[in-house]
């Protein structure tokens, strides 16, 4: 089985669901996004696995967010897109990927679900 888990050191969020992984005995490839954030294709998969529109999947309340005006409900899913590859510090975390499937470790006991 493999698993990956999408992953800020700085987050408690992130570090309590790879605590749980761990825990699980679950082999789990760490990938710390915001030094190797995904690319376009790989984000847009994340998001069909997550089934979710990519403003659903933003920090909002990120200076970024707010600086660029990504808030405008007017802007397309690839503006949205384009922002979070620019600043992957706006993909919400942490993100697991496991069996085919994708979810939102918050809380983190949320991945047990795709385990």
């Amino acid at each position: 089985m493999s698993t990956r888990i999408y992953y800020n050191p700085h987050c408690s969020k992130c570090r309590e669901t790879l605590a749980l992984l761990n825990d699980a005995n679950v082999e789990t490839e760490i990938v710390e996004y915001l030094n190797t954030p995904p690319n376009r294709e790989e984000l847009v998969e994340i998001l069909t696995m997550l089934d979710m529109k990519p403003r659903e999947l933003m920090r909002s309340h990120e200076d970024e967010y707010k600086d660029n005006n990504l808030g405008d409900e007017t802007l397309s899913d690839d503006v949205l897109i384009d922002a979070m590859l620019r600043f992957p510090k706006l993909i919400e975390r942490p993100i697991v990927i496991s069996n085919g499937k994708a979810i939102i470790g918050r809380p983190p006991v949320n991945v047990k679900t795709i385990l």
